[in-house]
């Protein structure tokens, strides 16, 4: 997916780093991502869920909020209002590029911000929280021994994840003061709540307490065993999975129409794990499958492999011709079944000429329905006539061009 680096102004006018996601075709929507306390717009999960939401055609915007990450301002002079504020000056900067967002997704103390910003974003149609606090407050725990210091001094380091932060009196004081009930009430969106049962940061009631707030339409999805950070990559791919699919509902994805006469489309691959051959495969906005190896060939056999879904294109092609015709015809075939099976043998052993080895696809087909001999024998000979059987019989054309 292509990536832009920008920034654009925070709540005090202080340059905020970001990367915008694009899709390769047209932008069918927009979501703007809050990432977790601390945190910054390039941890794993938000990467992942970005990559995965920009190949159903939804551009992404993931900034470090001020005085984090790559951003400019004082982190220990923020508060989780000027969070909020730095989510609608994100907001402002898209609609500016006539891409305001209609879906926000925040991680953490993000999901509480992105609940609370909802209100000041009109175009926004859904929101998604991920491992939220019901109540902002709920960070102070991260720093509760430093708390006596931070009201007499102002402020006081402490150490968040390995990395010293100061934290300012500002900040303490605006989560205790940020009640978030009545704007997850009015929240006027639809609501996807993510969140893990054993989370050991955030707990699960959290997310009991936002659900019983919001009004319809709402939706809660538990991530299993993944942990606060969503940091393992099985879990920020379902996490992506379920929100690429939930979002569908609420935000319109309506791609332009081709040109007459335009080939059916881009199917695009893009690889989720360099460790592995774990791959994201989308077709259009609507799409989604992955492909894999199994796993004794070093995969994680999360898909099918590569001539798994040669075979699957095969059968489907197959069954849509024998069912074209029959329909033509009006004959009675009440179900189509076929069987593919791809292996490597020798020409020799396919009844062909020459010494090396050639793909053999082998096909069953079963017929159902109170058909006669001559018109099981005339569809046996249609399933021949398939246009991906006659792609693989005779031969393609494949041009290969390297993108920089």
């Amino acid at each position: 997916m292509p990536t832009e680096r920008i920034t654009f102004a925070g709540h005090d006018g202080d340059q905020l780093a970001a990367r915008l996601d694009l899709p390769d075709g047209p932008v069918l929507a927009t979501a703007l991502f809050a990432h977790c306390f601390t945190c910054s717009k390039d941890i794993p999960a938000a990467r992942r869920i970005a990559a995965r939401l920009a190949a159903m055609g939804i551009a992404v915007l993931r900034f470090d909020f001020t005085g984090l990450g790559h951003s400019g301002g004082e982190f220990a002079n923020t508060t989780f209002t000027s969070n909020v504020e730095d989510l609608i000056s994100a907001s402002h900067y898209l609609a500016g590029r006539d891409m305001a967002p209609s879906l926000l997704i925040g991680h953490s103390l993000g999901g509480a911000a992105v609940l609370r910003a909802r209100a000041g974003i009109p175009s926004v149609k859904a929101v998604v929280t991920l491992g939220a606090p019901a109540d902002p407050g709920h960070v102070a725990h991260h720093f509760e021994d430093a708390l006596p210091q931070i009201n007499q001094d102002g402020s006081a380091v402490v150490m968040l994840g390995g990395r010293p932060f100061r934290i300012g009196k500002a900040f303490v004081e605006d989560i205790s003061e940020s009640a978030l009930t009545p704007a997850i009430s009015d929240l006027k969106a639809a609501l996807l709540i993510l969140h893990a049962p054993r989370d050991e940061t955030v707990s699960i009631d959290n997310a009991g307490t936002i659900f019983q707030a919001a009004k319809h339409p709402k939706s809660f999805v538990t991530l299993d065993d993944a942990d606060h950070l969503i940091t393992r990559a099985s879990d920020a791919e379902y996490a992506a999975d379920v929100i690429a699919a939930w979002v569908k509902r609420y935000v319109k994805l309506c791609p332009p129409a081709p040109p007459p006469g335009a080939p059916e489309g881009v199917v695009r691959v893009s690889e989720v794990d360099p460790t592995g051959f774990l791959q994201d495969i989308q077709s259009g906005p609507k799409h989604h499958t992955m492909a894999d190896e199994p796993e004794a060939y070093g995969g994680t056999d999360k898909g099918m492999s590569p001539y798994g879904f040669v075979s699957s294109g095969l059968g489907a092609c197959t069954s849509m011709t024998i069912r074209m015709y029959a329909r033509r015809k009006q004959w009675p075939l009440t179900a189509i079944s076929v069987d593919v099976c791809h292996n490597k043998v020798h020409a020799q052993d396919a009844g062909l000429a020459g010494d090396g080895k050639i793909d053999q696809f082998r096909r069953k087909i079963r017929l159902e329905g109170p058909l006669d001999q001559e018109q099981r024998a005339r569809l046996l000979e249609i399933a021949d006539k398939c246009p991906v059987h006659r792609t693989l019989e005779q031969s393609a054309h494949i041009t290969t061009e390297l993108l920089t």
